[in-house]
């Protein structure tokens, strides 16, 4: 039976020799699907006890964080789902505290706390922390403190520098670590470790099986070594992780058989199959109809190629996986069909129109203005893929369509990279396939990893093609797979094939398409706006000396001139 992510946790919080108890803590344990795709959370905060609300800082902190984190996309990274919502309680922290400074009655009692998290997600272990509460790693008989106190003294008081709703700009200090299981995690406020050791913290755990017997035993230790303060501990057993081995997650993966290979007229689980729309050594692709609905869909097979091989089969997986969590016009809707099924496939809607490259083939230069609303559309969709961290890294012509009013939809989901299923361990090594190699981001050649500005590398390819009929370096990235020959790489001005397009138009082309993806935009929506507005900076390009701008061209053309100067000499001087 395939291991799960198990912990046992103990949790303890008293006011201590204080009025009110302004520490919080929490956790959330969920059940599967949400165990694997985000993990554990457990989290502690310290209200500042100078202000009138601390308490309700604290607790606003840990109970918003732990919800909202369960609500962020799946496909988010552990740091970027955290550093999300984390700026946000932030932000209405310190809203929240400036009102409060407004009002005479509350001078200067912002709503200030301290914030430390633990999340635990496949096999790793993601701390955030702001402030001076604590995380500890109990390995054995050693036990690390894992987060700095932001503390800072004056004279012999000393003062938090660093706190949620402290100021409008958040600093979070962000670190991982790999679990094993046997790992204790210890949670704790200033009111335990300002007041006891750090070898008592470890010897009290180490001699206490139970983490609820842990936690309370050093509370009431604090307390009776002259803790001040609130007093919250939190420790965290790690019972199991979750590892696969290589068979048990084979096993997994071919729950479900690839369909056979189907016929017009063939039922499959309620869809009847209409047609074949294309077949390749990888898919099958139909025109199917649902029989309760009438809906006219698509449905993608496997193919019987590859039905031992897991790596394909979780690519496959996977790309359903994309499309039904992104919700755009400009990208395919795959459907999260109720229905049980008895084979391994999925549905799409279907769409009556053509591919980009068909279009293409029948538009030879279409017009500036038409190419221009093509690239926005796409742009709209891709940028669906980055607000949710993930990459296409396939984006070509051939995986755009037209429907019959011209509006695009992006498909074709198979070399989608997700940042969060990436943080999450498999023993099996999942496929990265690159996209083709004319429309591929030229550190992907290096094997170097993608980014935003990879996908915006092959729109401008899009681009620059639909405009020109050309690719902007013609074939010479069917063979650079070097750093030397992706550093020959020249751009082919798009001028040259198109006199239509504008100087301006076309350093925005070059720049979209640069070889070095620092050079890139860094955002479509930069690369959007540069299509339709002259950006100055490339205004400013044409009036500069050809030999600044293009030294090659103006050393060649110098070159020519002088051949020519001297067959004129030589034709003077035999005459």
């Amino acid at each position: 039976m395939t291991a799960k992510l198990n912990i046992t946790l103990g949790q303890h919080s008293e006011q201590g020799r204080k009025e009110e108890n302004q520490d919080f803590h929490g956790a959330v344990i969920p059940n599967e699907p949400q165990l694997k795709n985000k993990g554990i959370a457990v989290a502690i905060a310290d209200g500042v006890s100078s202000c009138i609300a601390g308490r309700e800082a604290a607790e606003t902190c840990v109970g918003s964080f732990l919800s909202d984190y369960y609500s962020t996309p799946d496909s988010w990274t552990t740091k970027t789902s955290a550093h999300k919502i984390l700026t946000a309680i932030n932000s209405w922290l310190y809203s929240k505290g400036q009102q409060h400074e407004s009002d005479p009655r509350h001078h200067s009692q912002g709503m200030i706390t301290t914030f430390s998290a633990l999340v635990l997600k496949s096999t790793t272990g993601h701390i955030f922390h702001v402030g001076d509460s604590r995380v500890y790693r109990l390995q054995g008989n050693n036990l690390e403190c894992l987060t700095t106190d932001h503390r800072r003294w004056v004279g012999d008081k000393d003062y938090l520098n660093r706190a949620m709703g402290i100021d409008v700009h958040l600093e979070i200090d962000y670190r991982h670590t790999e679990l094993e299981a046997g790992d204790i995690y210890v949670l704790t406020t200033d009111g335990v470790h300002d007041f006891i050791s750090d070898k008592e913290i470890a010897r009290l755990v180490a001699t206490n099986n139970d983490p609820e017997q842990a936690a309370k035993s050093i509370v009431q230790f604090s307390l009776d070594h002259g803790s001040t303060d609130n007093i919250t501990c939190q420790v965290l057993h790690v019972n199991t992780l979750p590892v696969q081995t290589a068979n048990e997650a084979h096993q997994e993966l071919t729950r479900l058989p690839f369909p056979p290979d189907l016929e017009p007229g063939m039922i499959l689980d309620g869809y009847r199959i209409l047609r074949e729309i294309h077949a390749s050594n990888r898919t099958q692709v139909y025109k199917a109809e649902d029989i309760d609905t009438g809906q006219r869909v698509v449905i993608k097979t496997p193919s019987v190629n590859f039905e031992d091989e897991a790596t394909y089969i979780e690519s496959f997986m996977r790309e359903e996986w994309v499309g039904k969590r992104i919700h755009n016009s400009r990208v395919l809707t795959i459907y999260d069909k109720d229905r049980p099924r008895q084979f391994l496939y999925y549905v799409t809607e279907y769409i009556d129109g053509q591919t980009l490259r068909k279009w293409m083939s029948q538009h030879s230069r279409p017009d500036i203005k038409e190419v221009r609303l093509l690239v926005e559309q796409i742009a709209t969709g891709l940028r669906a893929f980055h607000r949710l961290e993930m990459l296409h890294q396939d984006l070509k012509p051939e995986n755009i369509m037209l429907d019959a009013s011209g509006k695009v939809r992006i498909i074709d989901f198979g070399s989608t990279k997700i940042a969060g299923i990436a943080e999450i361990y498999s023993p099996i090594e999942r496929l990265n396939l690159l996209g083709t190699r004319n429309y591929t981001a030229p550190e992907y050649l290096l094997s170097q990893p993608g980014s935003n500005r990879s996908d915006i590398f092959s729109l401008g390819t899009i681009c620059y093609e639909l405009l020109t009929g050309k690719l902007p370096y013609g074939n010479s990235l069917e063979n650079a797979d070097n750093p030397r020959t992706i550093a020959k790489l020249a751009y082919q001005p798009g001028s040259q094939y198109n006199p239509m397009i504008p100087i301006w138009m076309d350093r925005t082309l070059r720049k979209a398409v640069h070889p070095d993806p620092q050079q890139r935009y860094g955002t479509l929506s930069e690369f959007v706006h540069d299509l339709a507005h002259p950006n100055p900076e490339f205004m400013k390009d044409q009036q500069r000396p050809l030999l600044e701008r293009n030294p090659t061209e103006f050393w060649r053309l110098l070159a020519i001139a002088m051949v020519l100067t001297n067959l004129v000499l030589i034709y003077f001087l035999v005459r």
